[in-house]
């Protein structure tokens, strides 16, 4: 996994109403590295998530993705990134490729450029065979293969996921894991996921990050988070056991 530092954000913080939804977050993520972002509802991840695609501009703090500040330089983080969100919207009269060469559109790649990057992520998302059916009939884990795709069309160096498996049934959810595994693996793309399936996030994730009530409270690999709440490894307790342990002692 490459060295190079490719989201970074310091003392981010964010400010609604006088309520603290970010409070002073630190992170820094590697190229080439899954995170998993956790969390309860309304800890504070999906407006780091907006502040992160400049989508939202923070109270106070810095955050940098791929060097550029989201706050000052919106559209070039977005040339550099993709973001699937937990419900993902196609047109549903217009077939797989026809909605994949809208969205090229959308970004700058004719057509005549477009057709075989629409081809290699078909192939590559499992869905090529599928390429001419109208995305009405798609199955959810259809869509959300799809949805890879559509991420990946820009060739992106950094990839926002939220809650990318939810409601797929065990067989979709196998493919959409080895898919982000993928991404990693073989483009060397940043993922950065939410999800609240715990047992999916300590399969294929290199590090994670906890955020209760607008504090990161843990980050780090997960086995150096076992030890230090345990004293032992993930093969004696799971994800799900150490993050209801933070979760209990920042609990009022």
């Amino acid at each position: 996994m490459n060295s190079e530092t490719v989201i970074e954000t310091r003392d981010l913080t964010k400010v609604y109403g006088g309520q603290i939804a970010v409070n002073h977050l630190n992170l820094s993520i590697k190229r080439g590295e899954i995170f998993g972002f956790l969390g309860p509802n309304g800890a504070g991840k999906t407006t780091t998530l907006l502040m992160l695609l400049g989508l939202s501009e923070p109270t106070s703090g810095t955050a940098h993705v791929c060097g550029y500040n989201p706050t000052r330089e919106p559209l070039q983080v977005k040339r550099v990134v993709g973001y699937l969100p937990e419900n993902v919207g196609f047109y549903d009269d217009l077939n797989a490729v026809q909605n994949l060469k809208y969205i090229c559109r959308l970004n700058g790649i004719a057509d005549r450029d477009s057709a075989p990057i629409i081809e290699e992520q078909m192939k590559m998302v499992g869905l090529y065979d599928e390429r001419t059916k109208k995305v009405g009939a798609f199955s959810r884990g259809m869509r959300q293969r799809l949805g890879i795709a559509e991420v990946l069309v820009k060739n992106p160096a950094v990839v926002f996921l939220d809650e990318p498996t939810l409601g797929l049934d065990p067989d979709g959810s196998r493919h959409m894991l080895d898919l982000i595994c993928s991404l990693s693996t073989d483009k060397n793309i940043t993922v950065f996921f939410s999800s609240h399936l715990l047992d999916q996030v300590q399969k294929i994730s290199h590090r994670v990050g906890i955020m209760i009530k607008g504090n990161m409270v843990a980050q780090g690999k997960i086995d150096d988070l076992a030890r230090e709440k345990f004293g032992l490894g993930p093969e004696t307790y799971t994800l799900e056991e150490i993050y209801m342990k933070y979760f209990k002692e920042v609990q009022p």
